[in-house]
């Protein structure tokens, strides 16, 4: 559904929509649904572009576990995690699933075909085949078998999975991902005892999932997905580890909030008939309008082209007459959706009339009546049929009077729109009973939609049987419609697949079927068209075109696979099959081996403590007059869960550029404009008074709570004077805080007016939120976590942590006052609580700094403040004498005019083939196209600061190379001196031309440049990743030596002390986001140990850090990590 263009439109009408995560201050989520197809995609294609890619199935499975991993870490759901993969889908959804494979099975194939034009060589690997993630597959069917064998090792070996039930639609269970999930949540929406203080997150990539989360009316329900960049080029690779992506988090609570706003002008004119949870529906309905999966888009209504501002102001003239709504919990008020439909059909006159113009002014030009030679032909034989001497008759009358022009527009529109339908549909008589037919089977389809939204599937056959949709102008007559659906059975996994892959994906199927795609005999061979038109049909991206194959006839289908099906093997018989969604969860007292069928990369699992159920297929099937239950408005405020209402403002849509992906903005956004205080002037003595020592909640609407430690007017400063390494909340009247006055230095002014107008830009440009005249700054430090602090008598208090970092913020921007909900996760009170038996603890003071231990029975020491500990003390590799030693190992670089010498050739050339060169088609004089090919080794790049290890590295004078460079550049100059001659002679040139730099008739120019490109991309360095140049890194033959080291030293001792407590460290999921030892430093060469549960590496391992960016550490480690 134009998921792209949607997603971007709402995130720039809407800025405050999305966050980016940060781990440490996301919601506490008691749900989590993961729409599984994004991650399979991303983990085994990432990127189309590079047809030389490879990778192995066991590489996909375990990327794919890793995923699961990482996401579930950074959301920590309570109690469900729920995997959808895609199973078979409803008989509508398949026409765009088969357009889409038929599509890239093509676009492979022609990336394919070009490179080998090219002359690049090609891994004799098989490509891996996107269109295997499709129910009843090979490969879907291993994938199911290990994602059973993930969710049982992590119920049993992983603490944070063990409270939470875990669900496993797999490709098996019918419905699409987003759809299951929804099933889901519906089902436990309606049940008494729903919770609806819940709180989901569901993870996926399409933007169609903002209507379903929405469709649930729940109050705290977010999106996860990754961070979308616009703008970019296709070649650049995507980066695929989950660790290295940006993720934002888009919050529906404010999603509704906005929808309040766009609307407010009903409010105003409906007063209390006036139901945000109705327009919120009418809203769903109104985003199925520019673009859906089922059906086509109505004709020129386009996202970019402003269609969804159209349809609101439609709305919103139009409601208040009606007296109800369009949507009603899913079912379509046909009378209601009639006259919107009425009222926006203006729109398709409005558009002619453009075109009228044009075509009037087209016509005094060049005498033909249409722009479309082929619409023209069409659409004029079909008059001539009826009458021969119609457009001259009309055009003698439109000369005569002026008057009869609204009749010759009438009469030129319906010609319009009767062009349309022949040409586009191909029908030769565009009759009344046409146009009802199209009218119906397009309301149809809206609310086969609306059900499969809000119910589910009411009918897993029916399908829109056009590849174009009707004017809007034309959907008319349609209050009296009897719409019903026959529900029917879905497809089996084997007949989906030959229902939506093209001939070139046959070998996903079973043999005994692949001849029906195939052979010239069989009796559906017509669906499976070598090649096939595509129409953009005024969309603007190739992935947005109609794709014009024929639609597979069930019943034809089904007969043609009739004789096959006794062929199939046992084990296809098995695959082709459909069954329940599964849930797990983890049960102490039983005690299996689960056995892996993937021993060499996945092995047994020996203590196996898990409980599986299956849940029957129609257990989530709520009724057609179901209900969700509307929000709360009286519930709780939820820390991370956003709203608007905190702080007072107006808000209006304007034209103010706000960036929210990487440029500004074209349309409008909706912006908020922060009033002044009722309270009158801002003090800056009283807001010192109310605030400084205290916390508070930042960063409006994604509050985040701070500890405000300074106050400021821009001339006056109030601030905590504290001891070093104090962080205390003052919030007793019995413990004032620690005040000193003082007033600013004309240097700190300016400083202060610099950070009021960094405040005002951020908020304006990025947020859309205008925070006016600015009277006082608070100066703070944001809040990282929790951490239990050992008190007097064996008591702990679990203690807020903050940052060291302070940051300032515009006093009217800070809520205070709010209630704020915490969990009530396990709260400690003592230390024998803390520190009971078998718990595993870190060491963070000497002389076991960083050991892992494990506490024993304290019970005749605790009294005394103290725990007892065994610890796991290990010998630790002696790495001093590498250290002294590492300029031996080091890659020794030398500047560019040493390389220049040793070559005969210039400094320039060295800079010039270090970087990048571009050829060009053609000649200087006479270029051909906009082709270019860059030559050039690609190992230094200055804009993004970045430079390629162990072959360039960048000081703050000048580049310098490594002897693999002049190995490099030797062996280009001895292949291509020619390249370098030209480069030489034209050094001022960005593009050089093959003409020019081959320019004998015997000489191609373009072989020349392949040749080069494929001896670059044949060569190791092609494949090495670039750093930043800001990054500290060992190089790889020190790293190697550190791995001999940590080889050696291998063993450890027990040591049983007696500690105080404030020397150990717990792994709370409470205290995550506390830095365990604050005050150390990192170099090079430290060893370090991971001190997290469930994180990425086992819990006490131990690493050595070989490089270092900012705050950042990149840690060596020689155990592998098995998922």
């Amino acid at each position: 559904m134009g998921v792209p263009k949607f997603y971007r439109w709402i995130s720039e009408r809407y800025p405050c929509l999305s966050e980016v995560v940060k781990e440490h201050q996301i919601p506490e989520f008691d749900n989590l649904y993961l729409d599984m197809n994004g991650i399979i995609h991303q983990c085994s294609h990432p990127n189309d572009e590079d047809v030389h890619f490879r990778i192995s199935e066991e590489k996909i499975f375990a990327d794919i576990f890793h995923y699961l991993e990482v996401l579930f870490r950074i959301i920590k759901p309570r109690k469900v995690f729920f995997m959808a993969v895609d199973g078979v889908a409803p008989r509508a959804k398949m026409n765009q699933q088969r357009g889409r494979r038929f599509r890239s099975a093509k676009e492979a194939e022609d990336k394919i075909k070009k490179a080998l034009d090219k002359g690049e060589v090609l891994p004799t690997e098989a490509r891996f085949d996107s269109n295997c993630i499709t129910p009843g597959t090979d490969f879907m069917a291993r994938l199911q078998e290990q994602l059973k064998y993930f969710v049982h090792n992590k119920l049993s070996n992983d603490k944070l999975w063990q409270n939470v039930r875990v669900y496993l639609s797999g490709h098996e269970t019918p419905g699409e991902g987003e759809h299951k999930i929804m099933e889901f949540i519906r089902s436990e929406n309606s049940q008494p005892g729903h919770d609806p203080n819940t709180r989901h997150c569901l993870y996926g990539l399409d933007a169609d999932l903002i209507m379903l989360g929405l469709t649930s009316h729940e109050p705290n329900f977010s999106l996860l997905r990754e961070e979308v960049r616009f703008g970019g080029k296709k070649s650049q690779k995507r980066i695929t580890a989950p660790e290295e992506t940006t993720f934002h988090l888009l919050h529906l609570s404010l999603m509704r909030e906005y929808i309040d706003y766009e609307f407010s002008a009903l409010k105003n004119q409906m007063g209390s008939n006036y139901d945000l949870e109705r327009v919120i529906d009418d809203w769903i309905l109104m985003g199925f309008l520019v673009g859906n999966d089922f059906i086509p888009h109505l004709p020129h209504l386009h996202i970019n082209h402003d269609a969804l501002p159209l349809l609101y102001k439609t709305y919103i003239s139009v409601l208040p007459s009606l007296g109800g709504y369009l949507n009603e919990n899913g079912n379509l008020n046909l009378r209601n959706f009639e006259r919107y439909m009425e009222k926006l059909a203006e729109f398709d006159r409005e558009h002619f009339s453009e075109v009228f113009v044009d075509l009037k002014w087209f016509e005094s030009k060049v005498g033909n009546k249409y722009l479309n030679e082929a619409a023209g032909l069409a659409a004029e034989k079909e008059a001539a049929s009826k009458d021969t001497n119609k457009n001259e008759v009309r055009m003698q009358r439109l000369k005569e009077s002026e008057e009869e022009e609204d009749d010759m527009f009438e009469t030129e529109f319906r010609q319009y729109k009767r062009t349309y339908y022949m040409t586009k549909m191909g029908v030769d008589v565009v009759s009344d009973e046409f146009l009802a037919k199209q009218a119906k089977c397009y309301v149809e389809g809206i609310q086969w939609i609306l059900h499969y939204y809000y119910h589910g599937v009411q009918s897993w056959s029916w399908y829109y049987p056009f590849h174009y949709a009707p004017f809007l102008s034309d959907i008319r007559n349609i209050s009296e419609l009897k719409l019903t659906f026959d529900l029917g059975k879905p497809f089996m996994p084997f007949q989906q697949l030959l229902a939506v892959l093209p001939a070139a994906s046959m070998e996903l199927l079973p043999e005994c079927y692949r001849h029906l795609m195939t052979s010239e005999r069989s009796p559906i061979i017509e669906y499976y068209p070598l090649d096939f038109k595509t129409d953009l049909n005024g969309k603007q991206q190739e992935w947005e075109a109609v794709v014009l194959i024929p639609f597979i006839d069930e019943r034809c289908l089904l007969a043609a696979m009739d004789p096959c099906n006794d062929k199939l093997t046992k084990g296809e018989k098995a695959r082709n099959r459909h069954t329940e969604c599964a849930v797990y969860s983890y049960d102490h007292e039983l005690d299996f081996t689960y056995t892996s069928t993937l021993p060499q990369l996945f092995p047994d699992i020996i203590h196996c403590h898990v409980r599986c159920s299956n849940i029957p297929m129609d257990a989530w099937q709520v009724q057609l007059d179901h209900v969700s239950r509307r929000v709360d408005r009286s519930a709780l405020y939820f820390c991370g869960f956003p709203t608007l209402q905190h702080i007072r403002h107006k808000f209006y849509k304007k034209k103010s550029g706000v960036v929210v992906f990487q440029q500004s903005s074209r349309g409008e956004n909706m912006m908020l404009d922060i009033l002044h205080s009722q309270d009158g002037e801002t003090i800056c003595d009283d807001v010192a008074a109310q605030v400084l020592g205290n916390s508070v909640f930042v960063n409006w609407p994604h509050l985040e709570e701070a500890r405000i430690i300074a106050v400021s007017d821009g001339e006056t400063k109030f601030y905590l004077e504290e001891p070093p390494g104090v962080q205390r909340v003052y919030d007793r009247p019995s413990t004032p805080p620690p005040t000193k006055v003082t007033c600013l230095s004309d240097k700190e002014q300016k400083e202060w007016v610099k950070d009021v107008q960094g405040i005002t830009e951020y908020f304006l440009k990025r947020k859309g939120i205008v925070v006016n005249e600015t009277a006082v700054v608070l100066y703070g430090q944001l809040l990282t976590g929790r951490k239990y602090v050992p008190k007097a008598n064996g008591v702990v208090e679990l203690e807020k942590q903050w940052s060291k970092q302070v940051l300032p913020f515009a006093y009217q921007t800070v809520v205070k006052d709010i209630k704020a909900f915490y969990s009530s996760l396990t709260c400690f009170k003592s230390l024998d609580e803390l520190f009971p038996p078998a718990t595993t603890v870190f060491m963070v003071g000497n002389p076991y700094y960083g050991a892992m231990g494990e506490v024993q029975d304290s019970q005749d020491v605790i009294k005394d403040g103290r725990v007892r500990v065994v610890f796991n003390v290990p010998y630790e590799p002696q790495l001093e004498h590498l250290i002294q030693n590492q300029h031996k190992y080091c890659v020794k670089y030398s500047p560019g005019y040493v390389l220049a010498s040793r070559l005969g050739i210039t400094s320039y050339l060295v800079s010039r083939f270090s970087g990048s060169i571009f050829i060009g088609r053609g000649s200087k004089k006479n270029p051909c196209g906009e082709q270019k090919a860059n030559v050039g080794l690609n190992l230094k790049f200055n804009k993004k600061n970045e430079e390629v290890p162990g072959y360039t590295k960048r000081t703050e004078k000048e580049w310098l190379y490594s002897a693999a460079v002049e190995e490099l550049l030797a062996e280009y100059l001895d292949r291509f001196c020619e390249v370098f001659d030209t480069v030489s002679r034209n050094s001022h040139d960005d593009v050089f031309y093959e003409d020019d730099i081959w320019p004998g008739e015997d000489q191609n120019g373009a072989e020349k440049v392949t040749e080069i490109t494929s001896w670059l991309k044949s060569h190791p360095v092609s494949s090495i990743s670039r750093t930043s140049c800001d990054l500290q890194v060992l190089d790889s033959a020190i790293v190697e030596r550190i791995e001999d080291a940590v080889d050696k030293a291998k063993s450890t001792k027990k040591v049983r002390v007696t500690v105080k407590p404030h020397l150990l460290f717990r792994p709370l999921e409470q205290q995550q986001g506390v830095v365990p030892d604050p005050d150390a430093e990192y170099r090079l060469f430290d060893r370090v140990v991971n001190i997290r549960e469930s994180f990425t590496v086992p819990l006490g391992l131990r690493g050595t850090i070989i490089g270092i960016k900012g705050g950042e550490h990149i840690f060596f480690q020689k155990t592998p990590h098995i998922a």
